[in-house]
Formats: structure tokens, sequence, C-alpha cells
């Protein structure tokens, strides 16, 4: 594998993680809605996100989310 071919598959494992750690902040903040159908929305959404996170990605989707400071990491 060359570089340039190197060099675009960790573009693209890093746009990945901040992808999911933006969808994860974006769940997180429909909690502080008062409205009961969009609090059971961000839980359902947020609950498929945490699915769908590769094991290999999480560390990286974390530094994201504490970046964005949302509440939420991964195990």
């Amino acid at each position: 594998m060359d570089q340039r071919q190197l060099l675009a598959l960790q573009l693209a494992s890093w746009q990945r993680a901040r992808t999911l750690a933006r969808l994860i902040r974006e769940a997180e903040n429909l909690w502080h809605v008062d409205v009961r159908d969009l609090r059971r929305l961000g839980a359902l959404e947020l609950d498929q996100l945490l699915h769908e996170v590769p094991p290999g990605l999480r560390p990286r989707v974390n530094r994201w989310l504490k970046g964005y400071r949302a509440a939420t990491r991964l195990s």
C-alpha cells in the first residue's frame, strides 16, 4: 500500500469517528427537550448509534465525544 492510500484510509477513519461522535452528541441534545416523544426518539437514536460504532473505532470516537463535551463514553 502506498503512502497516498494509507493517508486516505487514515482520513476516512478520522472522518467516520468524528461523524459518529457528532451524531451521538446530537442525540444527547434531544434529552434536554421537555417533550417526551423527542426524549424517547433521542434515546432510541443514541442506542442505535452506540451499537453501530465498531470496537476498533471507539477510542477515537471517545476522544471526539470528550472534545464535544458529550456525556456519553463508549466502553
